[in-house]
């Protein structure tokens, strides 16, 4: 089969063998969306050598621990936990000491004709969610997850720093449950998008004049700068979320966070169900947010595109 690897600090198409790994699920990939974790890779992130891709669609080929999902439409939990430990026996193998990460850490990811997970990981896709919707499971998932860390309130002051993919899908998800949902970025095309949705908006030049105004302050932006601006936006005792992953060392006043005793979360992956339901019910758009589609023979183009300055989601349309 095709699959777009990563190794070296190089990505390139590849033939390689359909994943067959005893005691898991073959999928066969129908779509899969490029994120900036996988453009951060090609550049060392993570360390990781293998087949990129965790954001997918798909529909299950072939299953022996479950034959009911063959035939199904699919989406998946990416991280593989090893079953056994106190936090998969719990349900929630994200932190599992031995876990795989599709297209991240150990596991091949979904830039690929075929990906194989264990049937758990697996969630069917409601039939009214498109093939296209559901591929942003998986980043809405990541962007619902913030608030297992942090309580959002009707009340609460939130803004996200990001006018990019990750930005639009947490300022989304945080708008429906507070009344002070904000997000800041630096293009007008893209501020737009966030107030078709009900999102105040405000330029990086205009947050400047809002010092200590948030109560919590979600970093989405991919860049060092975005540390210095949640710095800057969040108030005396607020919450700073960590939502970017890119590859680099961040520079940034650590001395604030203790005179203003300012609580800094970490956030990674969410729960896929919840963010299935919100497309099932229509409570979140992402269509909009869609910018191109390539075939996996142009996968190297769609990498190109997807790190150009100020580009949106764009998908690998599999080729199977």
């Amino acid at each position: 089969m095709k699959a777009l690897r990563a190794s070296s600090g190089k990505a390139a198409v590849e033939n390689i063998p359909i994943p067959n790994i005893p005691g898991e699920t073959l999928v066969r990939v129908i779509s899969s969306g490029i994120c900036n974790t996988d453009l951060e890779i090609i550049k060392g992130y993570a360390a990781f050598s293998g087949t990129l891709g965790h954001e997918f669609v798909g529909v299950v080929e072939d299953s022996s621990d479950d034959p009911a999902l063959v035939g199904l439409r699919v989406v998946g939990e990416i991280n593989a936990g090893c079953g056994s430990c106190p936090l998969c026996l719990a349900g929630d193998p994200r932190h599992c000491p031995t876990r795989t990460v599709l297209g991240i850490k150990g596991r091949d990811g979904s830039h690929a004709e075929y990906l194989s997970l264990p049937s758990r990981n697996l969630i069917p896709v409601p039939d009214n969610v498109t093939n296209d919707q559901a591929v942003f499971a998986e980043p809405l998932a990541a962007a619902i997850g913030i608030t297992e860390q942090v309580e959002i309130t009707p009340d609460t002051r939130v803004v996200v720093i990001g006018d990019g993919k990750l930005g639009q899908l947490c300022a989304r998800a945080l708008v429906s449950l507070t009344n002070h949902a904000s997000l800041v970025g630096k293009h007008s095309s893209k501020l737009k998008l966030a107030e078709d949705h009900g999102i105040e908006t405000f330029t990086a030049e205009k947050a400047g004049q809002l010092s200590g105004r948030f109560d919590v302050v979600v970093e989405a932006s991919g860049s060092e700068s975005g540390f210095a601006s949640a710095l800057d936006l969040v108030r005396p005792r607020g919450k700073i979320v960590l939502k970017s992953t890119f590859h680099g060392r961040p520079s940034w006043e650590a001395w604030r966070v203790v005179v203003d005793e300012i609580t800094v979360v970490g956030s990674r992956c969410g729960r896929i169900g919840p963010a299935l339901e919100y497309l099932a019910e229509g409570k979140i758009k992402v269509d909009d947010l869609i910018e191109d589609k390539f075939s996996l023979a142009n996968a190297l183009t769609a990498i190109d595109r997807a790190a150009s300055r100020g580009t949106m989601k764009v998908l690998l349309g599999i080729d199977s």
